[in-house]
């Protein structure tokens, strides 16, 4: 579908957002992401999806990109719910360009033509039925950026956890205190993506990386379940000292954030390097945990990076959950602690 027709497309799919305040010289800014675009009547957001027209807010609503029961682990959340299963919902747009993107057919599908999917319209209500069709524990906004799409997330989540089912974003962290205020009452689990520790890098994907630590941060301290993602690139992000400023820092806010190292393979646009090896997750993992972290795994290759994969008590060692790849093999939790040495795990179990 052409970039121009599905964006037609989707400037139908939309309601009026909540998300912005309006500036002293009728300039409306939107406080859905980082970017903080500061919208003049007719202006698009850098994400393409939200926009003001006839003085108002329009955001997306009403349709996924993509729909998908997943088993929670493929989040991934280690430290929620093990076995779980997750139903996961995405929509088109981003606020950032990566160039070598996973989901890029959904996030880039407004400014790459050989991106985009068919939107599907779908309710709220439907997609939370769903979810308890297949008695899913979680409700996941993921496959492009959730921030941009909070608003149509928030409605969804609204509906679903009376019904006892949480709402968890996949995110790549570049928010604003207005929305992560706004998804408080409604998210429980947020997993961010720290794609790098280099400023000038995170620059070329479209923002900056201090505004990406201070969210996870502030994520953390306002009572987020919080697990972080690092995509460990050969020849991007994967030498000592930058894998070292990440592990410091996430130490430094708690020892007891989960620290996913996981393997890169070529993808999008970045296809001139090889994926990344096991012998670099375990490397990782080792920084990660010399650093102080309590929890790090590896992820994306199943069965080659020993016990990397299972969650192991800091206190005594006991392996409390042992995993292959998004398979639960045990879990030997009780009560949120290891039957071990009654220590407390962190996590919503």
């Amino acid at each position: 579908m052409a970039t121009t027709t599905l964006k037609h497309l989707l400037d139908q799919n939309v309601r009026e957002g909540e998300l912005f305040r309006l500036l002293d010289d009728d300039v409306m800014e939107c406080v859905a992401c980082g970017h903080r675009c500061k919208l003049a009547e007719g202006r698009d957001g850098i994400c393409k999806i939200r926009f003001r027209r006839d003085h108002r807010l329009w955001v997306p609503h009403g349709y996924v990109a993509g729909v998908q029961l997943d088993p929670i682990e493929k989040k991934p959340f280690y430290h929620a719910f093990p076995g779980a299963k997750a139903l996961s919902f995405g929509m088109l747009g981003c606020d950032l360009h990566c160039a070598y993107c996973q989901n890029w057919i959904t996030s880039q599908a407004l400014t790459d033509s050989n991106a985009g999917s068919h939107p599907v319209t779908m309710t709220a209500s439907q997609i939370v039925q769903l979810a308890q069709h297949y008695e899913a524990r979680v409700l996941t906004s993921t496959y492009n950026e959730p921030l941009i799409t909070a608003e149509w997330a928030v409605e969804i989540f609204k509906l679903a956890k009376p019904l006892g089912i949480l709402g968890s974003f996949v995110s790549n962290g570049n928010a604003t205190p207005e929305v992560l205020e706004y998804i408080r009452p409604y998210v429980d689990l947020y997993k961010v993506d720290l794609k790098s520790f280099d400023d000038k890098q995170y620059r070329k994907l479209g923002t900056k990386l201090q505004n990406v630590l201070d969210n996870v941060r502030r994520i953390y301290d306002m009572g987020f379940w919080l697990e972080i993602v690092t995509l460990v690139i050969p020849g991007y992000n994967d030498s000592d000292d930058e894998l070292q400023g990440i592990a410091a820092f996430l130490s430094s806010i708690s020892p007891d954030i989960p620290w996913h190292v996981t393997a890169f393979h070529p993808d999008y646009k970045m296809t001139d390097r090889d994926q990344t090896p096991a012998l670099t997750l375990i490397r990782a993992a080792t920084i990660g945990k010399n650093a102080g972290l309590h929890y790090v795994y590896a992820g994306n290759l199943p069965g080659e990076t020993g016990d990397l994969e299972d969650t192991i008590c800091p206190q005594c060692q006991t392996t409390l959950v042992k995993r292959r790849g998004y398979r639960i093999l045990e879990n030997r939790i009780e009560h949120s602690r290891c039957p071990q040495c009654r220590h407390d795990i962190p996590g919503r179990w």
